[in-house]
């Protein structure tokens, strides 16, 4: 080869990184395109139940300065998280009706989104893992122990941690993608975009699944300790009444925890088995990021004896009002 025409690969790399911009084709729902605007109304539904029942827990605590507490401040966190991660998915999901692509750097947005959304929804509930266990382990030193500045400087750690996804997000622009470059979800997963690159991508692949590892597998591990010393002290208690009444004092928790992580090792699990149909693929990936944002807001109003009271108390000075001025 000409020497004019000779690349080093740190060359290719750099031009890769400058001047390519590669297009994922979304796979949206394969073998439903009959009925694919049927699939939309369910979907629509979902987004509504998550976007306006995570507003209106954000709305409830804010306007409630009974619920101005450190328990509260971190469902508040949950509710924004949980409300960033259906926001993040609503346009490629709600729009693979009209257009099947997405071009790669709003592909790597939305897997930044999606990915550390996740993993700060992970760090609130092992840090709500903590209240539950101080409250129910250790009544008497709560409101010494749980206070605000404690958890607002988790919420802080919560907020900062997904900078450490940055990285391997960033990275993808240097890889070379080989055709067909098609994801089988209507949103593009990190997982899913490296299996595409043509190119060695273990440091990539190795550093995202540490961080997963480091994140999420710990999470789980600690938020299982502190419901094992949860069990433990519940189990000691006097009567069942007893039991029962310092027990439901984290089923809303245990309840998240649980719609969470059980999909998330679903998904894990699929994406181990490369033999599984796309249906499960599907499946799975929507079940866990469309149903706790879904659920959570449902699940703490219903079993949160403050949230409730407060939303009745809402419903019932909005209906005063609309009768004063009616």
């Amino acid at each position: 080869m000409p020497a004019q025409y000779s690349l080093t690969s740190q060359s290719i790399v750099l031009y890769n990184i400058t001047h390519f911009r590669p297009m994922f084709y979304l796979t949206g729902f394969p073998g439903l395109e009959d009925i694919q605007h049927w699939v939309f109304i369910p979907l629509f539904f979902m987004y509504l139940v998550a976007i306006s029942g995570n507003c209106f827990i954000l709305t409830i605590i804010r306007t409630n300065p009974h619920l101005h507490t450190p328990m509260y401040k971190l469902l508040s966190l949950l509710a924004l998280t949980d409300l960033g991660l259906s926001v993040s998915t609503l346009p490629t999901t709600m729009g693979i009706i009209w257009f099947h692509s997405i071009y790669f750097e709003a592909c790597q947005i939305q897997m930044f989104c999606i990915h550390s959304l996740s993993f700060m929804e992970s760090a609130v509930l092992l840090v709500m893992s903590f209240d539950c266990f101080v409250a129910i382990c250790h009544p008497l030193r709560y409101s010494v122990i749980i206070t605000s500045q404690p958890v607002t400087t988790a919420g802080l750690c919560v907020i900062l941690g997904p900078v450490a996804f940055l990285p391997p997000v960033l990275l993808l622009k240097a890889f070379l993608y080989c055709d067909p470059l098609v994801l089988s979800h209507s949103f593009c997963l990190h997982q899913e975009v490296i299996r595409l690159a043509c190119i060695d991508n273990t440091l990539n692949n190795l550093y995202a699944l540490t961080l997963g590892v480091l994140t999420v597998m710990v999470d789980m591990l600690l938020i299982a300790l502190s419901y094992a010393f949860i069990l433990h002290m519940v189990a000691g208690l006097g009567s069942r009444k007893e039991q029962f009444s310092a027990f439901l004092t984290c089923t809303s928790h245990l309840c998240a925890v649980l719609v969470f992580f059980v999909p998330m090792m679903g998904l894990s699990l699929v994406h181990c088995f490369k033999d599984a149909p796309p249906a499960a693929h599907l499946l799975i990936a929507n079940i866990y990021l469309f149903l706790p944002p879904m659920l959570n807001p449902i699940i703490y109003s219903i079993k949160t004896k403050e949230i409730w009271h407060a939303t009745i108390k809402l419903l019932g000075v909005r209906k005063a009002n609309a009768k004063v001025w009616g």
